[in-house]
């Protein structure tokens, strides 16, 4: 007797097939873009025959970005902070296309710093953001797309993979981005809902190139963990996690390696690795009186 089946290559955890007409026609919302992964994600999107509504807290941005975009496609200003913001923002997205297929939540901030030198308030407000925009995005769009038996992929990150100094509100943030969308994928299953959760490592955005970000870091990082993506290479493995309903996707592709053995980047082994690299970005952001 067989007591379970695994997925066929290219299909999602539950076993559906992906969308039979592909993408064309789909209507999808993104948190965060005017801007990075998210935009070029919706490039991708657009050129695939999708249409897309980007949702981002800079109306200027998102509009701008639109205009270039086309005609077919909707910027709606909204903050994932804020709730009700969302819910309006799914309000018009179904008003202006009809319906929702997909959710990609994508909107979030990083993080470049100790826990010592670091406010309660910057910390927290990593996590409200990473973790706390995910939640409400999903709860504003999800009896729509549940009606339309849609998809959503969740922004995770390598960070939630490993343990890396200065990345701890983050990380912490983006390993609850996994744990929810692991729960909410076993909580849709039934209704026809898949939800992927995607893990991207190093890519070439402004969230890595500031002054405060951790972006010198990737090169003592040991592979995958230190490879440099583009933002087109990751869309396209993002696009073609939604075209294929996948339950996770990694950036790199080799970053899936990690998954089963994650328990070599979070032992005592990768701690050892780590800790005179961490010593020396430590002390140096230390130097400085730490925030209370």
């Amino acid at each position: 007797m067989r007591l379970f089946s695994l997925p066929k290559p290219g299909r999602s955890g539950t076993g559906r097939p992906p969308w039979p007409d592909g993408l064309r026609g789909k209507v999808v919302l993104i948190t965060g873009g005017a801007g990075g992964i998210a935009a070029a994600t919706a490039q991708r999107l657009a050129a695939a025959g999708a249409r897309v509504s980007l949702v981002d807290r800079d109306q200027a941005a998102v509009e701008q970005f639109v205009s270039q975009l086309g005609p077919r496609h909707l910027a709606i200003a909204a903050d994932v902070s804020v709730y009700a913001s969302l819910q309006a923002a799914t309000g018009r997205t179904v008003e202006h296309f009809g319906r929702l297929d997909i959710v990609f939540a994508c909107a979030g901030v990083g993080s470049a710093s100790t826990v010592a030198a670091s406010s309660t308030e910057d910390l927290l407000r990593i996590v409200d953001i990473n973790l706390g925009g995910v939640i409400r995005t999903v709860k504003a769009t999800l009896d729509e797309v549940t009606s339309n038996r849609g998809y959503y992929l969740l922004m995770s990150s390598a960070a939630a993979l490993k343990n890396v100094p200065r990345a701890n509100a983050y990380a912490a943030s983006k390993a609850g981005v996994e744990a929810f969308g692991g729960a909410l994928r076993l909580e849709l299953a039934h209704k026809g809902v898949d939800v992927g959760v995607a893990h991207p490592a190093w890519v070439r955005t402004g969230m890595i190139s500031g002054p405060d970000t951790r972006a010198g870091e990737s090169a003592s990082l040991p592979w995958p963990f230190r490879v440099v993506s583009s933002t087109g290479t990751c869309a396209d493995l993002l696009v073609g996690a939604m075209a294929a309903r996948r339950r996770k996707v990694f950036v790199p592709r080799s970053l899936a390696l990690m998954e089963p053995l994650r328990w070599l980047s979070t032992g005592p082994l990768w701690d050892a690795f780590m800790r005179p690299r961490a010593a020396l970005s430590v002390a140096r952001l230390e130097s400085a009186s730490p925030n209370e």
